[in-house]
């Protein structure tokens, strides 16, 4: 297979470039003195230069045709990637310079975790000259520091001084890289990620986004491998972070035996595929983390509606990512000529899935405002729990109301909104009703689709606000929730401020300055004895309210 720039070669050039092609290494030789007299007279007559991506069985897979100073490797298959293991492929190319190995020779033998890189010198006259070569090293876990390097070059050789065992040399190195993996039994059918958080912000803000999107995996269910966290003043808009960053990550995904990156920052589409074809690892953002979680906790009709259409909004956009197999063209009866694209096939079908998803979502908000309505005839105040997830607002829900809500130590472990009756003991019924819990940079896919459910909020005579004040976050967190009840138009209602899991906290004195500052209410969800305080003033508030 020929890849690479052919264009003004001539027919003769290009059938010799085919029999390379068609040639077969020794399992053991690196290259052969015919094959190297070959592709180096064919590099300097053409004046690009040549490469070769060959199998262990020595087998030429692919011939690449560059320019004058370098070549590119095209995406490679995906065979053999995973796990702990070395491509499989090794990269044998000229240089008409007479360098040797340049730093793009050893980031492609990272990022593409090839067996080996060779560099074939080419003189003037089109004579081989010296075979360099480079492999990549196994570190010990916990031996990586980014002032480590990543490969070994071996000693310049004369082609007829080539040193025997490339197969053994390969197979001990690979060796090497599975038995210093991190053995984890437990971790079987389990994603194995590493997170990267590329942004301008300070370092402690990235440590604590970081720190945030260690938790979303863990609710998603992903192993954290390994955090790399880079700040950067420009943001590279291909690759979203420095390539020898992410040559640097490639190392580290070889050595954890990771299958999995995860951004921070939302990606675009193009980024995507960058970064993919650059690793040939799976690639997700938080946004497309935050979604996966939803549709697994989604129980309702509705919340399946609502995590479907989020899902599909986000998809429309990166569909022209997806595949190139999506640029094939369909005809038949009525459809003849170029028709339509399969991605012009997926976006209507998309759209008219929204359609029918939207259709769906009103009639659901219907059928809540008719539930709203007949509460208003009964005049029965309602209490609305917002907050950051994992505040502990379903664990309130079920010890204010004796209800068995599902209560997980996870972000997110509820989405479905819940109302239950709540008796205070002046004989006053309210209901209190539990909602999606918030979080940074919620998506706006989502905010959107959860649009029918938020609505409940609007009705509230009053919101109680349950911020978890054992976590360092919370005073971000605290800004995060005010923000989006601004944006949701729901800033304006009767508010309490209730610092939950004040159990959880040593510093007393710290904690009722706390509670002082933001005006708070200071329960514990798991003791009840805590609740008198909350029950009195949200009495209060909601009396206030009907007055």
């Amino acid at each position: 297979m020929l890849s690479g720039n052919t264009a003004g070669l001539k027919p003769a050039q290009l059938k010799m470039l085919e029999r390379l092609g068609q040639r077969r290494l020794g399992p053991n030789q690196t290259i052969s003195p015919e094959l190297a007299r070959s592709l180096a007279a064919l590099s300097r007559e053409i004046g690009r230069q040549l490469g070769l991506i060959i199998d262990r069985a020595g087998q030429v897979e692919l011939v690449l045709v560059g320019d004058h100073r370098s070549i590119m490797i095209p995406a490679l298959g995906q065979s053999r990637v995973s796990g702990a293991r070395l491509r499989g492929l090794r990269c044998l190319h000229t240089n008409l310079s007479g360098d040797g190995l340049t730093p793009d020779d050893f980031m492609d033998m990272l990022l593409l975790r090839l067996d080996l890189m060779s560099v074939l010198e080419v003189d003037v006259q089109g004579l081989p000259g010296k075979l360099h070569s480079a492999h990549l090293k196994a570190f010990a876990p916990g031996a990586w520091s980014p002032t480590s390097v990543a490969w070994e070059v071996l000693p310049p050789r004369q082609l007829s001084r080539q040193p025997d065992g490339l197969r053994e040399l390969i197979t001990s190195l690979e060796s090497e890289f599975s038995r210093l993996r991190p053995i984890r039994a437990v971790d079987q059918g389990k994603d194995r990620a590493i997170l990267v958080s590329v942004s301008r912000a300070s370092r402690r803000q990235a440590a604590e986004s970081m720190a945030e999107l260690v938790e979303l995996a863990s609710s998603a269910g992903v192993l954290t491998l390994a955090t790399v966290i880079q700040r950067r003043d420009k943001i590279n808009p291909r690759f979203i972070l420095g390539r020898g960053k992410l040559g640097e990550i490639m190392l580290q995904a070889l050595q954890l035996n990771a299958n999995l990156l995860i951004f921070d920052q939302e990606l675009n589409p193009s980024q995507v595929r960058s970064v993919t074809d650059h690793t040939e690892m799976r690639v997700i953002d938080r946004t497309q983390l935050i979604l996966d979680i939803f549709a697994r906790r989604a129980l309702s009709r509705e919340g399946k509606l609502q995590i479907e259409m989020a899902q599909l909004k986000y998809l429309m956009p990166r569909l022209g990512a997806r595949d190139d197999a999506l640029s094939r063209l369909t005809g038949g009866i009525g459809g003849r000529g170029p028709g339509e694209t399969r991605l012009e096939i997926d976006r209507r079908r998309i759209r008219d899935r929204l359609a029918k998803l939207t259709a769906e979502l009103q009639a659901v908000s219907q059928e809540r405002y008719r539930r709203r309505e007949r509460r208003r005839k009964k005049k029965i105040p309602v209490l609305s729990l917002v907050g950051y997830t994992n505040a502990g607002k379903s664990t309130l829900l079920n010890a204010l109301t004796g209800s068995n809500i599902l209560v997980e130590d996870k972000l997110f472990a509820t989405l479905d909104p819940t109302s239950r009756r709540l008796r205070f003991p002046e004989e006053m019924e309210v209901i209190i009703t539990d909602t999606v819990g918030f979080i940074r940079h919620l998506p706006a896919e989502l905010l959107q689709a959860f649009k029918a459910t938020l609505e409940e909020l609007g009705e509230a005579d009053v919101l109680i606000h349950l911020v978890d004040i054992s976590n360092p976050r919370f005073a971000e967190q605290i800004k995060v929730v005010e923000e989006l009840l601004r944006e949701l138009k729901l800033a304006e209602l009767p508010r309490l401020t209730v610092f939950n899991k004040i159990d959880e906290v040593l510093d007393q004195d710290w904690l009722k300055a706390q509670a002082a500052g933001y005006d708070a209410i200071m329960v514990s969800a798991l003791n009840p004895e805590t609740f008198p305080p909350l029950l009195a003033q949200a009495r209060r508030a909601v009396l206030k309210v009907r007055q």
